[in-house]
């Protein structure tokens, strides 16, 4: 395992054994003993304008249309694009708020499915602005969701009702499935390999590369504080880089 997710499972033991010792379960957490590995540097994998617009392309059409629309515009993680429901979408104010997740465990030797009506972090819950061309392949994607269950019938899985990302017979979108043929997506289509979740990186870099402030971006992304937008991707931050530049080259009178 990378050191990365050494850390996040010492983080999620130790919270429970602290939690154990409150309960004077334990007379004392034994995580406070281990030593945790150095925290690796970041290093993700982004698509440029061009190969978003291919992703884009070739995704339309088939069940990775929606969720790729959703995580490489709005930056969205696969919880909160498998987990969003049509009553977050506001077709009339032109909104679509983020308060709803969809992910996956393994519980006592069984793979299921856990929704919940939170999100990540207080900030994860946030509303932007429905544009255009989502908002219309969301209105069509609902005219199909209500003619598919009405060809179903009884056969109409009713335990997904209300969830955007469902196939034809109302089974939802798994988000291992997500993880594992994402990849044989772009292999099919020629596209260079990256994660499903790099999609959230490459709107990021995107909005980087256009200007918008690390300020904004955090918001966009629900970031729950700056230094975490900050750190992952001020490395991406052009502008500021040549605003710098700039004001070096003012500052010494050099043209």
């Amino acid at each position: 395992m990378s050191a990365n997710t050494v850390i996040h499972y010492h983080a999620n033991i130790h919270k429970a054994l602290k939690y154990a010792v409150k309960l004077d379960l334990i007379p004392s957490n034994p995580a406070d003993k281990i030593k945790r590995p150095k925290k690796g540097a970041f290093k993700g994998s982004f698509y440029d304008s061009e190969e978003i617009k291919k992703l884009l392309e070739v995704s339309k059409g088939t069940k990775f249309e929606i969720p790729v629309m959703l995580a490489a515009f709005y930056g969205l993680r696969r919880s909160e694009v498998l987990g969003l429901k049509w009553d977050a979408v506001d077709f009339d104010k032109n909104t679509i708020t983020i308060r709803h997740t969809l992910s996956s465990c393994n519980l006592d030797g069984k793979h299921i499915i856990v929704r919940e009506d939170r999100t990540k972090t207080k900030s994860s819950m946030r509303t932007l602005p429905l544009v255009d061309f989502v908002k219309e392949k969301l209105i069509a994607v609902k005219a199909e969701q209500e003619e598919y269950r009405k060809l179903c019938g009884r056969s109409y899985m009713k335990d997904y009702i209300g969830y955007i990302c469902v196939n034809e017979i109302g089974d939802i979108i798994k988000p291992r499935y997500l993880t594992v043929e994402f990849p044989k997506l772009l292999e099919k289509h020629g596209l260079r390999r990256i994660r499903f979740h790099d999609l959230r990186h490459s709107c990021a870099s995107l909005l980087l590369a256009n200007g918008v402030s690390m300020k904004q971006i955090q918001e966009w992304l629900g970031h729950s504080d700056f230094s975490t937008t900050a750190n992952v991707y001020a490395h991406l931050d052009y502008s500021s880089k040549m605003s710098s530049a700039d004001a070096l080259l003012g500052g010494l009178g050099i043209t």
